[in-house]
This record gives C-alpha cells, structure tokens and sequence, in this order.
C-alpha cells in the first residue's frame, strides 16, 4: 500500500517464479535502452563510458518499473495461490507459541483516539496465525528489532550498517525524453 518507488528491475528472479510472467500481464513494459553514469560536481557532470563500469551497474536485459505496480500484481498472483495479503493494516507485534517460534501477528487497535483512549469506533486489532510469516518491514521496522531482540540475531555478527537515498520527481517535457 506504501510502494511508491520507481525502480529498474532485472527479471530473473521472476523469470525463475512465474516464467510465463509477460503472458500473464506483468507490468514490466519498458526494457532499459541506455546506460548513464555521471560524476557529479560544482563545475558540471563528467561521463564514465559504460565500458568502464562494473557488471552491477550495467542494466541490458533490465526493466524501468514502477515499484507498486509491480507489488500489486504480485500480490494479485500469490493471492491466485491462496496467499492471504492485508494491506492497510498494520502489524502491531509479533506472536509465539509455546516453544518460542512466531506464530504470528497482531495488527493495531483501530478507532484510538489522540488521548489514546478507544472512541466509538473502536475495534480491536486481529490476531493472524499461520503457518509461515513474512516479515518486510524495512531495515527498522518495530517488528524487526523486537525480533532481533528475542532472537539475538545480531549476536556474533557486525553492526548494521544504514544508507539514505533520496529521490526526486521531475516533470519533464515529452520531447526530451525517451523510454528506457
């Protein structure tokens, strides 16, 4: 429900999950035509030919996406499978059984007001057992630190590590630009 990223996609971890993945309506319509590396500076730009970039950096075969439309139709193929998606609600704290293994989630009380008190419409959040739980919340999700945390899944193992990236939306004329 929050992806509102462009992004460039190579498809073969798709190619590999659904390989019929154009015939079933992807969204994944423009194929990337051209690489572009640029140092940035005060005085201007100064181009790196696409000779000299490393493999990662280099996108034929890839696909300039929109993030959420390609989410969507994910989601509509593993709800297809009998997967049971909740956008919109959002998981407050995870659930264990008995042996300490998650069984689960429990997503927010609804209808609280700013005093933290529940007003007329309020509704008690659910508890959503299954079988196998998907946690993708981000590097900092709340869940996941509480996960870290009874785990101790940074145990043994080097500090994370965080980068910011920041993106910016440009309206460009039609006439100068050209997909992929």
């Amino acid at each position: 429900a929050h992806i509102l990223s462009g992004a460039v996609m190579d498809p073969r971890a798709l190619n590999e999950l659904i390989p019929d993945w154009k015939e079933q309506g992807a969204p994944l319509n423009v194929p990337v035509t051209e690489d572009k590396f640029l140092f940035l500076s005060e005085t201007g730009a100064k181009s790196v030919p696409n000779w000299a970039l490393p493999d990662n950096f280099k996108n034929h075969g890839n696909y300039v996406i929109s993030l959420a439309n390609v989410t969507r139709w994910l989601g509509q193929q593993a709800e297809a499978l009998g997967v049971e998606i909740f956008p919109g609600f959002p998981a407050a704290e995870v659930l264990y059984n008995d042996d300490g293994s998650v069984k689960g989630v429990a997503t927010g009380n609804l209808g609280v007001g700013k005093d933290g008190e529940p007003t007329g419409n309020f509704q008690l959040g659910m508890e959503l057992h299954a079988k196998y739980t998907l946690f993708c919340e981000g590097c900092r999700g709340h869940l996941g630190r509480q996960l870290n945390e009874k785990f101790k899944l940074g145990k043994d193992s080097d500090p994370q590590v965080y980068g910011i990236g920041i993106k910016e939306l440009w309206e460009i004329d039609p006439s100068k630009h050209q997909p992929g």
